[in-house]
């Protein structure tokens, strides 16, 4: 793709945002930025922006601004059905993704994971697994480094381990991983996609432009996300906590075995008991990522040193403290249904549980099974809060509490000695939170602070 001296419109000004405007501005293009953030909004932005002769539009999209361009680029946070982007693409004028944009400049070879739940995780522990083989390994994406941060970084014989989203996926037309993994399509961003089919069928998008000569892994034991090995032009492999697969990897007697191909014999990796992660789903993560790693030739023996040593990733069943013999977890990033049932799964019981925030049109009354099995009580927050309390009324305690520090203070209270209190919002940040990171973090310094004061009602 030349750049040089084309009119590019980069479209919302979140970290990929502004890293795609930088970066298409040191190639040669005439760049502008339009976010609908105001002006105040955006300072720590906007000089940074200007000096590098970047044009910047605050306070709303100008439909003229997008007509005046070669290509538009769209931040992963924006709506690709937002009205001046329909518009543009009835006149024929390109709109891609900062993952789109960076694939076209990105070298070497690409391992990509998607999924509704686990995907962070499983990219990291990737990254190190390959990294330990002695891999030349960029990790990136949806995890927090923007795509087009690592081109300059990326080598022919290297690979880029990335993390993505399906907001990141709807928007690619050329993006061709060699190694594709679909984690687990549950649920999710039902407020953006509309029906779940769409959403799976964007996760899909990770695949399209596969050939006989990649590798699709998929979770034999998720049916939508198995369902897509219909629809794969490349070769798929499984993995399955549960079963063994006909190629891939999967647990027996103990063990995390893979299989190259059907017919062989299984290869044993690791004991299960070695895998530093808590819960069930993390032994899925792992399968995914010993799979992967594999496909992409590293030795057995440096899968196995990589997870042995793989520590959690913040926010994700992150083990905070203990208080008066009090376990205290932040899963914030625990942003769905499904991500908060396999938090609770994670735990015997004695959980009080903190629930809320932004809505995604999620279906609440699925956890009422787990909660009425290993919940004490409910703490609910953010604007998700009358809506969770009405699908779970009755089944456990339930105390509306408003804010995080309400819900902490009051959890910390109610809690004994062996319980645990449990950040696994269910439900988006960014009605009271700049990110999941932010709420995780806040939860973090109120669990150091946490006085035991009991200042909820019953809902």
């Amino acid at each position: 793709m030349d750049l040089k001296g084309k009119k590019v419109l980069v479209v919302g000004l979140g970290k990929s945002g502004l890293a795609a405007a930088l970066f298409l501005r040191r190639r040669g293009a005439q760049v502008t930025v339009s976010d609908v953030r105001s002006a105040e909004a955006l300072a720590r932005e906007i000089p940074a922006l200007i000096q590098e002769g970047i044009a910047v539009e605050a306070g709303g999209h100008g439909l003229l601004t997008f007509r005046r361009q070669d290509l538009i680029v769209v931040s992963p946070g924006v709506p690709v059905d937002t009205p001046e982007l329909v518009q543009v693409r009835s006149f024929g004028l390109p709109v891609i993704g900062e993952l789109e944009l960076a694939a076209r400049f990105l070298q070497g070879k690409v391992l990509a994971i998607t999924g509704s739940n686990g995907k962070t995780t499983t990219t990291t522990l990737a990254g190190e697994i390959l990294k330990e083989s002695g891999l030349p390994t960029l990790v990136g994406g949806n995890i927090g480094v923007p795509v087009v941060a690592l081109i300059d970084d990326s080598k022919p014989e290297g690979w880029s381990v990335l993390e993505v989203s399906s907001f990141q996926l709807e928007t690619t037309n050329e993006f061709h991983p060699a190694i594709a993994v679909i984690l687990n399509i549950t649920p999710d961003h039902l407020d953006r996609h509309g029906t779940f089919e769409n959403y799976a069928l964007a996760k899909e998008r990770i695949f399209a432009r596969q050939t006989a000569d990649d590798f699709l892994v998929l979770n034999a034991d998720n049916p939508r996300a198995a369902e897509a090995a219909s629809r794969a032009p490349s070769k798929v492999y499984w993995f399955s906590a549960h079963h063994s697969v006909p190629q891939g990897a999967w647990v027996e007697n103990g063990q995390v075995v893979f299989l190259v191909s059907e017919g062989g014999q299984p290869e044993p990796i690791l004991a299960v008991d070695a895998i530093p992660l808590k819960g069930l789903h993390n032994v899925e993560n792992t399968l995914a990522a010993v799979c992967a790693a594999r496909l992409a030739g590293c030795p057995a023996a440096s899968v196995r040193s990589a997870v042995e040593k793989f520590k959690a990733v913040e926010h994700r069943l992150e083990f905070v403290s203990t208080i008066n013999g009090v376990d205290f977890y932040n899963d914030s990033k625990a942003t769905n249904v499904d991500a908060t049932e396999k938090a609770i799964a994670a735990f015997p019981g004695g959980i009080h549980l903190i629930l809320g925030g932004k809505d995604k049109n999620s279906d609440y009354t699925a956890l009422a099974p787990l909660l009425r099995e290993r919940v004490r009580a409910v703490y609910t927050i953010g604007s998700a809060a009358q809506k969770i309390e009405s699908h779970l009324r009755g089944v456990v305690p339930l105390h509306s509490c408003q804010t995080l520090d309400n819900a902490v203070k009051s959890a910390a209270n109610a809690a004994r000695p062996g319980d645990i209190v449990l950040l696994a919002p269910a439900c988006s940040s960014f009605d009271q939170f700049e990110s999941y990171e932010h709420r995780g973090r806040v939860f973090k310094e109120l669990v150091h602070e946490a006085q035991g004061f009991n200042i909820c009602q019953h809902a």
